[in-house]
């Protein structure tokens, strides 16, 4: 799946995206800096979200996120604050993602914004909440650029009426995002373990993890999802944690995505290129010294047949496997043989 300027397959290090989001709190100037500051700490596209108030929630549409930390109750009301940006803020954007040389990427939530985005962006991410949006999948599908799915509160029925929706209407590239819909998401809720079942259900696709958690010191949840598939990771993105609102305290920073980067190269070196069981090149000399041979107990003469007691397994593996050991047993040795010697074919007389 070609998602910028990389093409991003099972074993590939991940394509971690930076969910901005609406953290710019509508100041251009700190969108700008978020997009600096997730390129410096490694991610491959800055992702906004791309909204109307009026046109993604009713006046009366109450809030689902946890209001301890954001106590706004209406989902209007506090879409209202952050829907400031048109078409010349995103366009001034995605420049500026172009200078930085990162990926500008903004999720669209009505039919207006797939169109203003079209131009400006080279894939598309649809948010978990429109998997069950027919008109927006459609529209978004019908630009043929790959889509990047989110799960998140689904289930199978619904994920495979989605993905028929997106093919029928021509999208050919599509990543499936495992993500639990809650905010902030608890470890014991983060279910990671539902990539497996979404690598067996929908093998043709990739696989990616929109994360909720808390960050830690170890990003142990991207980490985790990167062990079980997750090729493209997502994670909301702030420069400040501390600060109030819905998607600050939940989102990495800068530090913390710098950090997983480190991680994640040492885990994916250690995972390393394929997934197929086979010995490695490093392992030949290991295969050949390692292993063992058929050796011989005690001298031996010409002629003499081979019997059990004539033999035992020892390295290194230069010689006759005891893989052979039923064909040899019966055999007669063609020359005389002292103990230890390690047999090898030319030792027995051909049948």
């Amino acid at each position: 799946m070609k998602l910028g300027d990389r093409i991003v397959g099972e074993t590939d290090p991940p394509y971690v995206i930076a969910e901005i989001g609406v953290n710019h709190e509508g100041s251009l100037k700190n969108a700008k800096l978020l997009i600096e500051s997730a390129k410096r700490g490694g991610a491959d596209a800055a992702k906004f979200q791309t909204y109307k108030a009026g046109l993604i929630a009713s006046k009366f549409s109450p809030s689902y996120w946890d209001t301890t930390k954001e106590p706004t109750t209406s989902q209007y009301e506090l879409f209202t604050k952050y829907d400031s940006f048109g078409r010349a803020e995103y366009v001034e954007l995605a420049k500026h993602c172009a200078a930085c040389g990162i990926e500008f990427v903004s999720t669209p939530f009505d039919l207006g914004a797939v169109e203003m985005l079209d131009p400006l962006v080279r894939f598309f991410k649809i948010a978990s909440a429109d998997i069950t949006n027919p008109p927006l999948l459609k529209k978004v599908a019908m630009t043929g650029k790959p889509v990047i799915l989110s799960t998140g509160a689904s289930n199978v029925q619904e994920i495979d009426a989605a993905l028929q929706i997106l093919r029928s209407a021509g999208a050919r590239e599509i990543c499936l995002m495992h993500c639990i819909l809650n905010y902030p998401t608890r470890n014991e809720n983060a279910h990671l373990g539902m990539l497996e079942d979404l690598r067996a259900r929908y093998p043709e696709v990739l696989l990616g993890y929109s994360d909720h958690t808390l960050p830690t010191e170890s990003m142990t949840s991207l980490v985790a999802a990167h062990l079980l598939g997750a090729v493209v990771l997502e994670k909301h993105f702030t420069l400040d944690k501390t600060l109030p609102g819905n998607d600050h305290y939940h989102a990495m920073d800068e530090k913390d995505l710098a950090r997983f980067q480190s991680n994640i190269k040492k885990v994916h070196e250690l995972v390393g290129p394929t997934r197929s069981k086979a010995p490695i090149e490093t392992e030949e000399i290991s295969r050949l010294n390692a292993r063992r041979s058929i050796v011989l107990t005690r001298d031996v003469k010409a002629d003499q047949k081979i019997t059990e007691q004539d033999l035992v397994a020892k390295r290194p593996g230069t010689g006759i496997s005891p893989m052979d050991w039923d064909q040899v047993i019966g055999q007669k040795f063609c020359r005389d043989l002292p103990e230890d010697h390690i047999l090898t074919w030319d030792d027995i007389t051909k049948p």
